[in-house]
């Protein structure tokens, strides 16, 4: 049996300590060979992915009432799919769907502020189900709740190469109340994130994609520059940082611009995904505008490395316009295709606004366009100037400032029960705090890394969770709630899967460094899931003595 630990001399013979802990010998036991690695990540995603289903399917049907903005999304959920728009209900129409009566909707437009698309996939699992089942009205909801923790691997995969870091990220998302809530409850939030990452997965594909081919052009180049003036070297040298507009004094060794890419099926896939996002809520446009601006980015990145002497120029002016026609009309004819059956129909709200009325149709160079365009276009226009103009004042209502430190969490349900009011039921959207905080602080890192040690996969996490959080930061609306930030959650995850790492080190690290540093975040992981255990009763409507619901209320401002 050879030793594998290296002598070092400092003045005297001494052997190095070995790296790793216990942790690093236990995996690689595990991934010792190809196929052991194999066997293990399959493992490990399908327990996650187990858990993740287990927390949002069990008890699903409970409670067996509409919850919260269910009142809203099931009701017209279960017209549009009836329908193909969502239609006006009686003033008691919560009371008659709950009692069973789901066909006592009428057929006269309802005036709704989101688009169809969320609300088509809670009425398509009522379809399936039966509109009378609480269990129907919230299974897509749930389904794509559960789909986004495998989801959420395989982008931690994509980013980190690492299993464990890509687990880590999986494994907080399929325990964290945030997530479970708006998996169990139809809401839209939910949905909208789930294809918020899907469009972040196809990203990260397009990346890998663009760079081979960019930097196969450019190999190419120089080969075919080499053989006319051997001066120019073949192997590609990155270019210098500079803004790229002005042309060097010198001639650079390398090529000026580089190809435009037409060839991006993974970029037209992200535009697709990200606009049936914005077919479900309009916050999904600040992610598809994100998205796109983070693709020049890689190109500009995949150009400098390439030795292509105006890299950033070329990313923004060649590629940026071959980019822009390959997303935006995609995404345009996909969001008009979510309101197909608003379209088709005569009764959905606005769809005879222009012919009500002969003063409303467009004029002058506007007049030949089709009547039904111009009642869409006004619906959107007052949906939009109702978004801009939203305030109420509301008991859960929280200020995006305090987002990010979990002050305000939204309850969509608590009732007292007993002859005392001793005991609760509560479905309460709070996240994990632990998770939650050190995702915050795990965001503060890495922007501070971006400055110190930056890495592309830095800036596409930090992208993500800015596309989600900024907007509501600065638009000054009143009427928001923290249960929006389900957006944006999984970004946050990836960056504490990053600072976890970071705390754990590197299996390379010396021994007596490494297990200590492995030991801290195993600790941290195993109490978060005791957390998630103490708290699950309030994410889920168990019913809990009113002491039990007291020990979830870290913060005054949770109650």
């Amino acid at each position: 049996m050879t030793s594998t630990i290296s002598p070092i001399r400092t003045g005297a013979h001494r052997m190095r300590p070995p790296g790793g802990s216990w942790l690093d010998d236990l995996w690689a036991g595990w991934t010792a060979t190809p196929g052991l690695r194999r066997r293990t990540e399959l493992v490990v995603v399908g327990l996650i992915t187990l858990i993740g289903v287990l927390v949002r399917f069990i008890r699903l049907g409970h409670p067996p009432r509409i919850v919260f903005d269910e009142v809203y999304y099931v009701l017209e959920g279960w017209t549009i799919s009836n329908l193909g728009y969502e239609a006006e209900w009686p003033e008691n129409g919560q009371e008659l769907f709950e009692a069973g009566q789901v066909d006592a909707y009428g057929t006269a437009g309802k005036y709704v502020v989101h688009p169809p698309l969320g609300k088509y996939l809670i009425g398509w699992g009522m379809q399936l189900f039966g509109a009378e089942h609480a269990f129907a009205w919230r299974i897509s909801v749930a389904i794509i709740g559960a789909l986004a923790v495998p989801l959420l691997y395989l982008v931690g995969r994509k980013l980190f190469r690492s299993i464990g870091m890509a687990a880590i990220a999986a494994g907080f998302l399929a325990l964290d109340g945030h997530a479970i809530v708006t998996s169990r409850i139809s809401i839209l939030d939910g949905p909208l994130m789930f294809f918020v990452l899907l469009g972040f997965l196809f990203i990260l594909y397009d990346r890998e994609q663009q760079t081979r081919q960019i930097a196969e052009w450019a190999a190419d180049w120089r080969v075919r520059a080499h053989a006319k003036d051997p001066s120019i070297p073949l192997e590609a040298k990155p270019s210098r940082w500079s803004l790229t507009v002005r042309r060097p004094r010198t001639r650079a060794p390398g090529p000026d611009w580089g190809p435009i890419l037409w060839f991006r099926p993974w970029l037209v896939a992200a535009a697709v995904t990200l606009a049936l996002a914005t077919s479900i809520k309009w916050s999904g446009l600040y992610f598809l505008a994100a998205f796109c601006l983070l693709t020049i980015g890689f190109d500009a990145a995949a150009r400098k490395q390439a030795g292509i002497t105006y890299w950033l120029s070329a990313a923004v002016l060649k590629q940026g316009w071959a980019s822009f026609l390959l997303t935006i009309p995609a995404a345009i004819l996909v969001y008009l295709a979510t309101f197909i059956g608003w379209f088709r129909s005569s009764e959905g709200y606005y769809a005879d606004w222009a012919q009500s009325d002969p003063s409303r149709p467009w004029g002058g160079l506007l007049e030949g366009v089709p009547l039904s365009f111009q009642n869409f276009w006004h619906y959107q226009s007052e949906i939009l100037q109702f978004h801009s103009t939203l305030g109420a004042d509301h008991p859960y209502a929280s200020a995006p400032i305090e987002w990010p430190f979990l002050i305000r969490p939204t309850a969509f349900k608590y009732d007292y029960y007993g002859p005392n009011q001793e005991y609760v039921e509560a479905v309460t959207s709070i996240s994990n705090p632990l998770m939650f905080w050190l995702g915050t602080i795990a965001v503060v890192f890495l922007v501070m890394m971006l400055f110190v040690k930056p890495r592309w996969q830095y800036a596409a996490i930090l992208t993500g969770y800015a596309a989600g959080y900024l907007p509501w930061l600065i638009t000054g609306r009143t009427a928001v709630y923290h249960f929006y930030a389900i957006a944006w959650l999984p970004f946050m995850f990836l960056a504490a899967a990053v600072a976890i790492e970071t705390i754990a080190g590197s299996a390379k690290d010396d021994r007596r460094m490494r297990t200590p540093a492995v030991n801290i975040a195993t600790g941290f992981l195993v109490l978060t899931v005791l957390v998630s255990i103490l708290f699950y009763p309030v994410w889920t409507g168990l019913m809990i003595p009113e002491w039990y619901w007291s020990l979830t209320h870290w913060l005054p401002s949770w109650r």
